[in-house]
């Protein structure tokens, strides 16, 4: 006759006895690993040859990206430009044209800036209340008052999806009066991992441990992403990103979702999660370079053109058209793309556009119909 009844499975990661000991297996992460750095490497060697205002404009590009995908995938959407503008005043750029961003943009430009620039300073719980306040200026998410700068409260924290009546409940964190320790445990962790642990390996411990307790009421997954930044700026011993881990997740956000959901059951074994990382940062590198290979050639463009005499409507157009990448403005150039897009009458156009071609920044290809301007420099495809 049984005596006790049979203990219950876990059926979260933090419900295992050793929790929070984390395990997985060296020789089916090792590929997965090399590929990654190889990645991080080859980006990071570009990055080396831009000049400090190609530096910027990268940052620009890229640090936009990660705050409209971060957002995005919480279903939030942002003004591009808006946010763009933020990003340009704190590095320093120009803002000319550019829209008056709202207090939740900055808040999320702020959070976006301090966890890479200031990698070095300690990941304290002041800090990560003050990213997650900055998140939520007016102190409600969408329509509700939400708490803001602090730990969420007694309410069970659940991940649900579906109709009422028929949720399914992905995930469960751990109750409220585990908070502090399980925070105290994490950010010591944070602050001094194992000298053997790989760089990649902890930020993307990190971002896993830190959705898995889940701190606040709202937030989580945009502090999250901040702290996987910070980790990665640590691991490369840099303050400019040049790929977005945020835009990838967004490219494959089911999958994203599904591997955190998976790392939060069952037990202490994150492998998958890890092997799923590293083939992120892989992609994110090489997706992003094309972002990189494109701000170099911009700048290489203006450089070969710095002492021609462009008005305002040539500079919109080129600067467009550079932007988009070879294979990116569809068709070329034409006199009306050119009038609709600088407001230009059709004979200013033609003139503006005969000059440009005059100072070899466009070339003319084509007759009749099929005539169209393109790039004079070669820019890279998107």
């Amino acid at each position: 006759m049984a005596t006790n009844a049979t203990a219950r499975r876990p059926q979260w990661v933090w419900e295992c006895a050793e929790w929070p000991q984390f395990t997985w297996a060296a020789e089916r992460i090792s590929a997965a690993l090399g590929r990654a750095r190889r990645a991080q490497g080859e980006i990071l060697a570009v990055a080396q040859i831009l000049d400090d205002k190609s530096s910027l404009a990268t940052q620009l590009e890229v640090l936009t990206r990660e705050g409209l995908t971060t957002s995005a995938i919480e279903g939030e959407k942002l003004d591009p430009q808006a946010l763009r503008s933020s990003i340009a005043r704190r590095l320093g750029l120009p803002t000319a044209g550019l829209p008056h961003p709202s207090r939740s943009v900055d808040g999320l430009v702020e959070v976006l800036l301090d966890a890479t620039q200031h990698y070095r300073d300690p990941l304290t719980l002041k800090r990560l209340n003050g990213w997650q306040a900055a998140l939520f200026p007016t102190g409600r998410s969408g329509l509700h008052e939400i708490r803001v700068g602090k730990l969420r409260g007694r309410a069970p924290m659940q991940i649900v999806s579906g109709p009422i009546g028929r949720e399914r409940i992905h995930y469960v964190a751990p109750p409220h009066d585990q908070l502090n320790i399980e925070m105290r445990t994490f950010l010591h962790w944070f602050n001094h991992p194992p000298d053997a642990l790989d760089g990649l390996l902890r930020a993307g411990l990190a971002h896993a441990w830190f959705e898995i307790i889940h701190p606040f009421e709202d937030g989580n997954g945009r502090v999250g992403r901040a702290v996987l930044d910070m980790a990665l700026a640590q691991d490369e011993h840099r303050s400019t990103r040049f790929y977005s881990m945020s835009g990838r997740f967004m490219d494959v956000r089911d999958e994203y979702y599904t591997a955190l959901e998976n790392a939060s059951s069952g037990n202490l074994d994150v492998t998958g999660w890890l092997v799923w990382f590293l083939e992120q940062v892989e992609a994110a590198a090489g997706i992003n370079g094309s972002v990189l290979e494109t701000v170099v050639e911009k700048a290489r463009f203006w450089m070969q053109h710095a002492s021609d005499q462009l008005n305002a409507r040539q500079l919109k157009a080129l600067n467009r058209m550079l932007d988009a990448g070879r294979n990116g403005f569809e068709g070329g150039m034409t006199n009306k793309k050119y009038a609709s897009l600088t407001r230009a009458s059709p004979a200013t156009a033609q003139r503006d556009l005969s000059d440009l071609v005059g100072k070899r920044c466009l070339t003319l290809i084509g007759s009749g119909r099929a005539t169209h301007y393109e790039l004079a420099t070669g820019v890279p495809p998107r």
